[in-house]
């Protein structure tokens, strides 16, 4: 058996190797694609079980999808706590392969779980359309913004029929013109994209019975109830709700020491998209439900709107 300890780069890979059965240790750097891919079919060719292992990393797609076809074994680790690991001070790309490869050895490699290909796709969609929508914002406030300088302040009416006549209607200089008429096309494209978005995400919901359940709570809607399910996968990874809370960043940061008691900001650990969801859901939960909106406000006046926010959140969360 190969096993290989892979210090992941997006443009190249350096590892560390050994051969199970003579013992022999072996290092290369392998650049992307052309070579790595060489590298790694030679050794599917020649029969050989081969296990990988490498710190988790948002750009390995590719290599992820190769192992898979050639059969090898992949086993993605806790970049922190890889990192914690490191005895001495010096790092190099050679000492984090070394690394990698000496705890799979002694079986002591921090191994996460990994989403599958499907839910991983999912998630696509799910950022997508979080994407469409922000980009949807910006071109709604710069509109806003022309029809402020121009007078014209109605809010969310400036979308309905009338509000875009009157925007339509400005007289404005030349590039201003067309900036506007630029932004309204813009606008009118990103609309549908949108819906048509929020739509398939509605039908995954309708296949996901854990996300149709968990729309049975107030304020959690079809895109929060399928990014909770894709992103926290298999609950039983954690063993009580502070552990879902601490994966998704809604804890506070710590420095304590004897009787010194030290808490910072939240770590924002974990999936951005999932946390940003949650704090959105909870405040349409708080103005929808009396004891939350209770509980919400009971914070409020203690530590502040900003702290509330993200209470209410985790309480979401858990």
């Amino acid at each position: 058996m190969i096993i290989i300890g892979c210090d992941y780069h997006p443009g190249f890979q350096q590892i560390a190797y050994v051969d199970t059965e003579t013992g022999e240790l072996q290092e290369r750097a392998l650049q992307h694609r052309e070579e790595a891919e060489k590298f790694y079919r030679e050794l599917a060719a020649q029969g050989l079980k081969v296990c990988v292992g490498m710190e988790a990393s948002g750009h390995a797609r590719w290599f992820e999808r190769l192992l898979a076809e050639l059969n090898f074994e992949l086993w993605i680790g806790d970049a922190a706590e890889i990192r914690s690991k490191r005895v001495r001070k010096q790092k190099t790309d050679r000492q984090d392969a070394q690394l990698i490869l000496k705890l799979i050895r002694k079986d002591d490699f921090p191994q996460i779980w990994v989403p599958s290909w499907e839910n991983r796709d999912l998630r696509q969609l799910l950022w997508h359309r979080h994407r469409m929508v922000q980009a949807r914002t910006r071109l709604m406030n710069q509109l806003q913004a022309v029809a402020l300088n121009e007078g014209l302040r109605c809010k969310k009416r400036l979308w309905r029929e009338a509000g875009r006549q009157q925007l339509e209607a400005f007289r404005l200089a030349p590039w201003a013109s067309r900036r506007r008429q630029d932004l309204l096309e813009l606008l009118d494209r990103l609309n549908p994209t949108i819906a048509e978005l929020t739509q398939a995400i509605e039908r995954e919901v309708e296949k996901c019975p854990e996300a149709r359940r968990l729309q049975t709570h107030p304020g959690v809607g079809p895109l929060t109830a399928l990014a909770f399910v894709l992103i926290i996968g298999k609950a039983d990874r954690f063993r009580c709700g502070k552990q879902i809370a601490s994966y998704l960043g809604l804890v506070p940061l710590e420095d304590s020491s004897g009787s010194r008691r030290r808490l910072g900001h939240i770590t924002k650990q974990g999936n951005t998209l999932l946390r940003f969801l949650l704090v959105e859901a909870a405040q349409v939960t708080v103005r929808s439900d009396p004891g939350w909106r209770s509980k919400y406000h009971h914070l409020m006046m203690r530590r502040g709107r900003k702290i509330a926010k993200v209470a209410m959140a985790r309480r979401l969360a858990v």
